[in-house]
């Protein structure tokens, strides 16, 4: 196990694609959450009955402990840069015959498709890491930063659970979006592994994977559920996964019987992702 994963580190961190995909996500995860919180802002920070309203509705999603499904959810959406760095790095193993070499040097099939392994589970704690820090970052910096409410206002007392319990315990009340998002992240790119498998040719692998993951799919789940009302695209394989981390609060609180159902749903979704993931593996046998 061990020189398996020495020799896939070897292979990755030399690669520069690798390193070149890390810094967009490197920019993107904070990016995309420094984009967001500067729209809460502009909305909550309005003057003006409205603006009060909606910056009570809304809380604050970038501090503790709703920033961990804030920020996981943002930073899923970008799940597609690491899927394409596992669709590249399989295929340059066909590319340069680097498969071949690994049977001469006595790799089994099943050692092959072990380090292969090892490098989906590889990239998906080294996002993981990345998607933590980021929330951490956010949540430290903005949990004090609410947004002034106008004690000339009345408005209603909505129950946000924001703030509830000691200053310690709610750096940690969401933290299992931090296994979420990893689990998430390793189904993903379960999936592009065995595209990868299947096509060997990186640009054709790609395209199909950026057109079903970002047209196909999406185009399909919206048209089965607002225009025929049935929700059976929550089983496509990559809904089945996005759905382990749904949107944080603040975009359906005036949706909460749809947030909470969302939530609910979960559990479930966790055990067909899994199984998902263990068809995709054994797929690739």
């Amino acid at each position: 196990m061990w020189k398996l994963l020495k020799t896939e580190w070897l292979k990755i961190y030399r690669y520069p694609a690798f390193w070149l995909l890390l810094a967009i996500c490197l920019i993107t995860y904070p990016g995309i959450n420094y984009i967001c919180y500067n729209i809460y802002l502009d909305i909550t920070q309005r003057q003006s009955m409205t603006g009060q309203i909606v910056s009570l509705l809304l809380g604050n999603p970038f501090s503790f402990p709703e920033v961990w499904q804030t920020s996981a959810y943002l930073s899923s959406m970008f799940v597609i840069i690491p899927a394409l760095l596992i669709i590249m790095l399989i295929s340059n193993e066909y590319v340069y015959r680097t498969s071949r070499q690994n049977i001469i040097d006595g790799w089994s099939r099943y050692d092959f498709l072990l380090a292969k392994a090892i490098d989906v589970a590889l990239i998906t704690f080294i996002v993981t890491i990345l998607y933590a820090i980021v929330a951490l970052v956010v949540g430290i910096v903005h949990t004090d930063s609410q947004p002034a409410v106008d004690p000339a206002i009345p408005l209603p007392d909505m129950n946000s659970t924001e703030g509830s319990g000691s200053s310690g315990s709610i750096y940690f009340e969401k933290i299992h979006y931090i296994g979420l998002f990893a689990l998430q992240t390793f189904s993903q790119l379960s999936l592009a592994f065995l595209l990868g498998m299947l096509v060997r040719k990186a640009f054709v692998a790609m395209g199909i994977f950026l057109f079903y993951a970002l047209i196909a799919e999406p185009l399909s789940v919206g048209l089965l559920k607002y225009k025929f009302n049935n929700d059976i695209g929550k089983y496509f394989p990559m809904e089945v996964s996005d759905r382990i981390v749904p949107p944080p609060a603040f975009m359906s609180k005036l949706d909460e019987a749809g947030y909470q159902a969302s939530l609910d749903a979960v559990p479930m979704h966790v055990g067909l992702t899994i199984v998902l993931i263990g068809i995709t593996w054994m797929l690739t046998t």
